[in-house]
C-alpha cells in the first residue's frame, strides 16, 4: 500500500505487545474508531493507517500494527508486515501496561537500530493507579526515552502527546541554498541549456530559485547558455565567485571555467538543500560494484512524460551500462508518494533526480528509509557528475562538508 503524503505528513508507528491498548490509544487520540478494539489478543491483523492534524506537528499519518508478540505462522506474517512499517517511520510510539518484558526491549531495540526517535506509553493507568508511576521511572531508566501515563479508556494524558513528540522527531529544516556560499557583490554565473527538456517560455524551479536566492544576496546573477560561457568569460571583466551549471553541461562548463573559480552543479545544490550530499557522494562510489542482474533503481519525485533522451531513464542507465560493463536492471518509480518497501528493497542502489517538488522533510524521509535498508542512494547531479570524472571538481564549493 503506497500512502500519499505530499512530503509533509509525518509517519508515527504506533507498535506494542498484544492487548495492551494500542488500538484503544489509537483510537482515543484521533478521536474516533479506526482500530477495531476487543477483549481477545491479537484482534489487529494488519496495520491499521490514519492521516490526522496533530497539534502542534501538523499532519500525521498514525499506523496501528499488530503486536509484535505473535504467534503461530500466520502470527509470524503479521509480526514482518508490522516490522515492515517501520522503516518509513518517523518516530514511534511504545505502548504497554506492565513492566518491560523481551517483547517490549524488542521493540525499542528496533526503534534504536534503526535509529526511530521513540516515546513509551503507559496505557490503563486507571487500572494501574500507583504502580503507574513505578513503572514509569522503571522504563525510564531501562529505554533512556520520555514516558508518558494514559487510560484510553477515560482519554486521560493525551494533552500533551503532540507536544513530546513534536520535540523529538528529526529537525528536517532546510538549510541555505546559496547565501553561505556568496555575498553582497559576488558574481554568480549560471549556466542555463536550453534543450528538449527545458520547460517552454520559462526556467525549471533549481534555475529560478539560484537566481532568486543571489538577488536576496545583493550578488549579481548572469544567466548563459552553455556555448556563450567561454566568450562571456573572456569579456566581462570580473571573476566569478561561483559558476552553476545544468549536470548534462558539466563536461563542456569544466573546460570553460579555470580552476581557481569554484563550480557546481544546480542538482547538487539541491541535494545539499533537500537531502544529504554526504550520504549521495559515499553512495555513488557504489558503483564500482554493481555486477550483471544487480537492480538500480531510479526514483523521481515528480510524474513527467518520458523525454526520447530522458536523463533519469535513458542516460543515466546508458552510462551506467558503459561504465561497469554490466547487464544491470533499471527500475524506474515516479512520484510524490512514498514508494514501497518492496519496490525497492532488492536494490543495490538507488539514484534520486534533484527532488525540487520535494521539500527536505520528503527527500530525508527517504534517504533514511534506504539507509534502513542499507541500500545506497545518491542522486542524478553526483551520479553524472561522477561518472564524467568531474565529481571531486563540483563538490569543491563545500569541501568543509563533504570529502570525495
Amino acid at each position: 500500500m503506497r500512502l500519499p503524503d505530499a512530503g509533509f505528513r509525518r509517519y508515527i508507528v504506533v507498535a506494542g505487545r498484544r492487548n495492551v491498548g494500542k488500538s484503544s490509544f489509537m483510537n482515543a487520540l484521533v478521536g474516533q474508531n479506526v482500530s477495531i478494539v476487543s477483549d481477545y489478543a491479537g484482534t489487529t491483523t494488519d496495520p491499521v493507517y490514519k492521516s490526522m492534524e496533530l497539534h502542534p506537528i501538523g499532519p500525521v499519518t498514525l499506523v496501528d500494527t499488530p503486536g509484535l508478540d505473535d504467534v503461530g505462522e500466520l502470527g509470524r506474517l503479521r509480526v514482518e508486515k508490522a516490522r515492515r512499517v517501520f522503516y518509513r517511520a518517523d518516530c514511534g510510539i511504545l505502548v504497554t501496561d506492565s513492566a518491560p518484558t523481551p517483547y517490549e526491549d524488542d521493540v525499542a531495540n528496533l526503534f534504536k537500530e534503526m535509529e526511530i526517535p521513540f516515546v513509551v506509553v503507559i496505557n490503563k493507568i486507571d487500572v494501574l493507579k500507583e504502580k503507574a508511576m513505578e513503572l514509569k521511572r522503571l522504563y525510564e531508566d531501562r529505554y533512556e526515552a520520555r514516558v508518558l501515563l494514559v487510560s484510553a479508556l477515560r482519554k486521560e494524558g493525551f494533552e500533551d502527546i503532540g507536544k513530546v513528540l513534536s520535540e523529538i522527531l528529526p529537525d528536517d529544516e532546510e538549510i541555505p541554498y546559496l547565501g553561505d556560499l556568496i555575498d553582497g557583490g559576488d558574481l554568480v554565473i549560471l549556466v542555463v541549456p536550453i534543450d528538449l527538456g527545458a520547460p517552454k517560455g520559462r526556467l525549471i524551479m533549481p534555475q529560478v530559485h539560484a537566481i532568486r536566492e543571489t538577488l536576496d544576496r545583493e550578488a549579481i546573477a548572469l544567466v548563459v547558455k552553455e556555448r556563450e560561457l567561454r566568450y562571456v568569460m573572456e569579456n566581462i571583466g570580473m571573476k566569478p565567485k561561483l559558476v552553476i551549471t545544468d549536470s548534462q553541461a558539466v563536461m563542456k562548463v569544466v573546460s570553460d571555467i579555470p580552476d581557481d573559480v569554484e563550480l557546481t552543479t544546480f542538482s547538487i545544490v539541491e541535494s545539499r538543500y533537500r537531502g544529504d550530499l554526504s550520504y549521495f557522494v559515499e553512495s555513488v562510489k557504489k558503483i564500482e560494484e554493481l555486477r550483471d542482474g544487480d537492480t538500480v533503481v531510479i526514483m523521481e519525485g515528480c510524474t513527467h512524460r518520458p523525454l526520447t533522451e530522458d536523463i533519469g531513464r535513458v542516460k543515466i542507465p546508458r552510462w551506467l551500462v558503459n561504465h561497469t560493463g554490466a547487464q544491470l536492471n533499471f527500475k524506474v518509480i515516479a512520484g510524490k508518494d512514498f514508494p514501497d518497501l518492496e519496490e525497492i528493497e532488492n536494490a543495490k542502489l538507488i539514484i534520486h533526480c534533484g527532488g525540487c517538488v520535494l521539500n527536505r522533510s520528503a527527500m530525508m524521509r527517504r534517504v533514511r528509509m534506504a539507509k534502513r535498508l542499507g541500500i545506497p542512494m545518491t542522486n542524478y547531479g553526483v551520479t553524472i557528475s561522477y561518472l564524467h570524472g568531474v565529481l571531486e571538481r563540483v563538490i569543491r564549493p563545500f569541501r568543509e562538508e563533504v570529502k570525495v
